[in-house]
């Protein structure tokens, strides 16, 4: 599935719901949140802080898929094509930092 299809299907979800999309402010607080889930399994994964032996393993597949939902309520929210919008970034890579950071 490309970006484009990743858009459509959850413009697909959100529009069954009469209240639709959340407002952007209220999507950047939910991607703050998510962020903060991820950032909370890769400490338990990557760093000092082990997890409890209560709490489920390996859970960064499930908050990058989340991050990436909410990521994408946002942009629809906005109208914003992520595919042109990720193009664009990679441009500016490719570009502008091209020569930024040492070559293997």
């Amino acid at each position: 599935m490309d970006m484009k299809e990743m858009q459509k299907e959850v413009d697909t979800y959100i529009s069954q719901f009469k209240a639709g999309y959340f407002s952007p402010l209220a999507n950047l607080a939910r991607l703050t949140e998510e962020v903060g889930e991820l950032a909370r399994e890769i400490n338990h994964s990557h760093g000092e802080k082990k997890k409890k032996s209560t709490e489920e393993e390996n859970m960064i597949e499930a908050e990058l898929g989340d991050n990436l939902f909410v990521l994408i309520c946002l942009a629809n929210s906005l109208n914003i094509d992520l595919t042109k919008s990720f193009e664009d970034t990679m441009h500016k890579f490719n570009v502008r930092d091209k020569d930024r950071f040492e070559r293997k």
